[in-house]
């Protein structure tokens, strides 16, 4: 075994690659071994407050290599109430190097792991496969938070030498599933498994998925795409996997839902390197949404700094309907009054659970789409159309719609044509929501509030209005409140229906 002290700042240079600042440490280097050998290296540094975002240590590796395995450590020192601890996250490159965007990217598990292993055969989940080809690697380190003693690390890189295992060819999912022709399907667009930081493997993910009556999921880890060619199995007549990513960058999270097979997404920028739009470019070119995730969420760089002018959707509903929903609630709310002013197009909501383990609800909520069959890219044009609400659970159900005096209607996400003056009747029937209250909501405010429901939980509200009074409507079913004028959590709500020419 060698060891290599980084030091406190030892470094080789502090570059820009187009994104956040980044820190490049010296190389460690190998020497070449007989087949079935092994060495070993063991790096240690320390990384002060304010570190760049990203830290990467150059190794240079030999040919002849079957596997390189890396493991990590670090302190988590006491500090005090309010004050960040240490997060350490890694990842690695392979010989194509860091370049944002590039082809180098072979695996990230974040803080999740603290060790993982590459070969052409496997890789632990989160990484890719394939040939550990001689050239510069380097490993990614992410300082996600640093204490104010610093973070102080070790690592140890392993290689083993001899002939490469035979690569696996990756199999994807189908992009049908058997549907029901044009029908209301029901889907999980937030998921997280062992590939990334879930506890959960795909297997299990499909089965809970299922039990939930869901149609259709989408795979959607950190900042990774290994998990892509492993839901095959999973898939099936009953249930549409789509594939895709969660990028996580620092400045908030966003969906890439239903890309091609093997899309990979960068994620190492801020708002202020203005790079997001290239990317949700790339999401679009692959054949996926964009769908910001969580925008006011309180967990560290979770809240979203990037704007909505490259959302083709809002994930408003993440997992159990917290305070933060709601304000993503009415934050979604004012940009519907500011589309029917004019002032931008609409962006259509969803809900996902965002589940990673025990007891996590996969389904809870979910996004209940009319889509005109159960293929990814039905499945797309329904939820970018907004022809969706969002659902607690698959036991509720909805029928939303508005009629004019001559026949004229429309449903959700569509928008009914008649005059200013034109009496209009909006409509929901609600099923599965017992003792809920309705509440349609306007670009003035919520205009109609309905007495409780049944307990048997289903019902049906009317209400009329006219395009002058009110430019779009939704429904929103909410559960008893607590105590007090205080809404209470949401069981569902639906996207606008829009009123006038």
């Amino acid at each position: 075994m060698c060891e290599d002290n980084h030091g406190g700042l030892a470094r080789r240079a502090l570059f820009v690659t187009g994104a956040a600042a980044a820190l490049t440490l010296g190389s460690v280097s190998f020497a070449s071994a007989a087949d079935g050998d092994q060495e070993t290296r063991t790096v240690r540094g320390t990384l002060p407050p304010g570190s760049p975002d990203f830290v990467y240590v150059p190794v240079e590796v030999p040919a002849g290599v079957r596997e390189i395995k890396v493991a990590y450590t670090y302190d988590r020192p006491s500090v005090p109430a309010g004050t960040t601890g240490n997060a350490l996250d890694i990842g690695v490159f392979d010989d194509r190097g860091t370049e944002l965007g590039g082809r180098g990217f072979r695996g990230w598990s974040g803080g999740a792991r603290t060790e993982f292993f590459l070969r052409a055969d496997d890789a632990t989940p989160g990484y890719l496969p394939g040939p550990v080809r001689e050239g510069t690697w380097h490993i990614a380190l992410g300082p996600y938070t640093v204490a104010p003693q610093g973070l102080s690390y070790e690592i140890t890189i392993t290689l083993t030498y001899g002939e490469p295992g035979e690569a696996v060819e990756p199999v994807y999912p189908p992009e049908r599933a058997k549907g029901r022709g044009r029908a209301w399907y029901r889907g999980d667009c937030h998921l997280h498994s062992w590939y990334s930081d879930g506890r959960r493997t795909p297997a299990e993910i499909g089965a809970l998925a299922r039990a939930a009556g869901l149609d259709f999921i989408n795979s959607s880890e950190h900042n990774t795409h290994s998990a892509h060619a492993h839901w095959a199995d999973v898939a099936g007549d009953d249930l549409l996997v789509m594939l895709g990513e969660e990028i996580t960058t620092r400045n908030g999270h966003v969906v890439a839902l239903g890309t091609d097979p093997g899309t990979f997404v960068d994620w190492r920028y801020r708002a202020r390197d203005n790079r997001f739009g290239r990317f949700a470019r790339q999401i679009r070119r692959a054949g996926g949404l964009v769908v910001p995730a969580h925008p006011h969420a309180t967990c560290v760089g979770c809240n979203w700094k990037f704007g909505f002018g490259e959302a083709d959707a809002v994930e408003v509903w993440n997992g159990p309907y917290t305070p933060d929903d709601e304000v993503t609630l009415a934050d979604w709310d004012s940009m519907l009054v500011a589309s029917v002013r004019g002032e931008r197009g609409w962006i259509p909501a969803m809900g996902s659970s965002d589940a990673h383990r025990d007891p996590d609800a996969v389904g809870s909520p979910q996004t209940v789409v009319l889509a005109d069959d159960l293929t990814r890219q039905a499945i797309q044009e329904g939820i970018r159309a907004g022809r969706s609400y969002i659902a607690e659970s698959a036991r509720v159900a909805l029928s939303f719609r508005a009629s004019g005096g001559r026949g004229e209607h429309a449903g959700i996400g569509e928008r009914l044509t008649v005059g200013r003056d034109t009496p209009v009747t909006v409509r929901l029937e609600v099923t599965g929501a017992p003792r809920c209250t309705v509440r349609f909501v306007t670009d003035q405010g919520v205009l109609h509030t309905s007495a409780p429901l049944p307990v048997a939980g289903a019902g049906v509200v009317e209400w009329r209005t006219t395009p002058s009074y009110a430019a779009y409507v939704r429904a929103e079913v909410r559960h008893e409140a607590a105590a007090g004028p205080v809404p209470g959590p949401l069981a569902a709500f639906t996207n606008p229906i829009f009123l006038g020419r």
